[in-house]
Order: C-alpha cells, then sequence, then structure tokens
C-alpha cells in the first residue's frame, strides 16, 4: 500500500479514537503530560504496524495499543512516575448553571467521583473506566485488556462495589446496608 493512503486510511480509521485513547491513558497513568506522550507512542506504533491491522473493531484495536503502550511506559518509569491528580472530566448532567451552588455542588461531587477512581486497583480502574466512561461492551473490554469475558464481568462487578464503598465512604454514609441490597 503507498505511503500516503496508508496515512490516509490510518487517519480515517484511528483519529475518531483518539480522545477514548487519551482518555484511557491517563487513568492509567495519573498524568496528563504523560498520557500524551503514551499516546502519541501508540499512535506511532500502531501506524508502524498498520499493515497487520486487517479490520474488525478499530477502537478496540487502538485501545489495546494505548494500553499496553501504558504499561510498557509504568514499567520503564515506575520509579520516576508521579501521582499526581489528574484533571478528568466526568459526563456532566444537565444542570442549572445560572446557579452558584448548583455548580459548586457539581464540581465537589465530580472531584469526590474522580478521587474515589483513582484509589481504585488498577485492575478494576481500567474496566470501570472502559465500560463507564467509554462505553466499551463486555467483548471489547475483554479483546483490550486480553481477559475472559467472565473475568471482565467479575472485575466490573467488584470495582463497581469498591467504587461504591469508597464513594459512600467519601460522603460519610454506612454502606453495609446500600451494599447488601445492590450489586
Amino acid at each position: 500500500m503507498p505511503e500516503q493512503s496508508k496515512a490516509v486510511r490510518f487517519e480515517e480509521i484511528a483519529l475518531p479514537h483518539l480522545s477514548a485513547a487519551y482518555n484511557l491513558a491517563r487513568w492509567l497513568l495519573h498524568n496528563e503530560q504523560d498520557a500524551e506522550d503514551v499516546v502519541q507512542e501508540a499512535y506511532l506504533r500502531a501506524f508502524r504496524f498498520f499493515s497487520g491491522y486487517y479490520g474488525g473493531d478499530a477502537r478496540t484495536w487502538v485501545l489495546t495499543i494505548v494500553r499496553n503502550t501504558c504499561y510498557t511506559w509504568l514499567q520503564k518509569n515506575r520509579a520516576l512516575r508521579l501521582a499526581e491528580p489528574i484533571e478528568e472530566k466526568i459526563e456532566e448532567l444537565v444542570l442549572d448553571f445560572s446557579d452558584p451552588e448548583v455548580l459548586l455542588l457539581q464540581s465537589v461531587d465530580s472531584q469526590t467521583v474522580r478521587l474515589a477512581l483513582q484509589d481504585l486497583p488498577v485492575e478494576f480502574r481500567e474496566v470501570v473506566v472502559l465500560r463507564e466512561i467509554e462505553g466499551l461492551s463486555y467483548k471489547e473490554i475483554a479483546n483490550v485488556v486480553d481477559i475472559p469475558i467472565g473475568t471482565v464481568m467479575s472485575r466490573l462487578k467488584r470495582g463497581r462495589e469498591r467504587l461504591h464503598a469508597l464513594l459512600t465512604r467519601r460522603m460519610g454514609k454506612d454502606t453495609s446496608l446500600e451494599l447488601s441490597g445492590n450489586a
């Protein structure tokens, strides 16, 4: 395939997933600049090996490369890694933005969810982010993370339970009653 048509085809297939790729990298690395670097490296790798892409779900293909590149980066830089909180925007509800009290409460809620997500162990955080924020199916998550669908379901359930417990603890509520009724 000529280099120019390869580049055009790559752009058509991979660029629509750039936002999801960056989002996943930020959640895994906890640092915006590192996430930018890793996504750039992942896209370079994807382009370099694009001739090996034979179709299928491009989003899953790109996110798999990003995830693997993140873990490679973490292995090389773990001692140097900064654990700074990231500024992640959780999908916002449509609210009355003219009310300052509503804006303050929304900001506090988003920050609480962001901090609780960051406290999840990475194996739970990645499946929760891929499912709840990126909207991937169980099958797509299984392909990205390279685990069986049953493991995805189990990690998602346990991740949601832990996230719920973290959120209720942060908000000062008793989690024992709420977790017993909701799975």
